[in-house]
């Protein structure tokens, strides 16, 4: 029955349409019709070119989109990377200032070494020379003293004097009494040794290199020396 029903509805249905499209051609005419259908075909296919128009535009600009993305992504990466490369540039720049301050502290204390070694050359030099010239004096006064004090002056190594006292012991004349006079580095008199060795030389040389009185230093040396061998009569 349902199926009957529904057979009968769809002849209706159909019916109906068939005196509607009777009565809008005999209002309406054929020819009206016929331009209606076309114009809504032509909308149709307006429609159709625009949307396709547009979805080609708007595929274009997504792409557009993807691309300005895209350079934007290796912008921020070029920036990172020369912002990497400057704090480098940076750091080399900081280190190479500071190997130059180094270097030129270097160089300085270099020249200042060099300066100081030059100084202490020409005073060492001149302290030679000075020492030079003392021994010259000494051996100048050779004679004298050979002849008043009985004293035999030798140069040893190192530019050292060695005094050689004789006729000091009246039981052996020819015993010898030796003291050994040497230049130090601050240009004063220095006794390095003395045979047989007296409580007395440090006193002597002390007054020696206050008074600069050579001669009464070796006299009293050789006085000490005669003292000594009465007391070991």
């Amino acid at each position: 029955m349902a199926n009957v029903k529904t057979e009968d509805e769809i002849t209706l249905f159909e019916r109906e349409m068939k005196e509607f499209w009777t009565k809008l051609k005999s209002i309406y005419g054929t020819e009206q019709i016929s331009q209606t259908l076309a114009l809504r075909d032509s909308c149709k296919e307006s429609i159709k070119a625009l949307s396709e128009k547009w979805a080609k535009k708007l595929k274009e600009g997504d792409l557009m989109i993807d691309k300005i993305q895209e350079y934007s992504s290796e912008i921020v990466q070029h920036s990172q990377r020369i912002s990497e490369n400057e704090k480098d540039l940076t750091e080399r720049k900081s280190n190479l200032n500071e190997e130059e301050e180094q270097k030129k502290d270097l160089s300085d204390s270099i020249q200042r070494l060099k300066e100081e070694l030059m100084k202490k050359e020409e005073i060492i030099s001149s302290k030679n020379k000075a020492a030079k010239e003392r021994v010259e004096r000494l051996c100048k006064s050779k004679e004298l003293f050979e002849e008043r004090l009985g004293l035999e002056i030798r140069r040893i190594h190192n530019e050292q004097l060695q005094f050689i006292f004789r006729h000091i012991d009246h039981k052996d004349p020819d015993k010898p009494y030796v003291f050994t006079l040497a230049i130090n580095e601050q240009g004063d008199y220095e006794v390095t040794s003395c045979t047989p060795p007296l409580d007395c030389i440090a006193e002597f040389q002390l007054k020696v290199r206050e008074t600069n009185n050579f001669s009464a230093f070796v006299a009293n040396i050789r006085k000490a020396f005669t003292a000594l061998s009465y007391k070991q009569s």
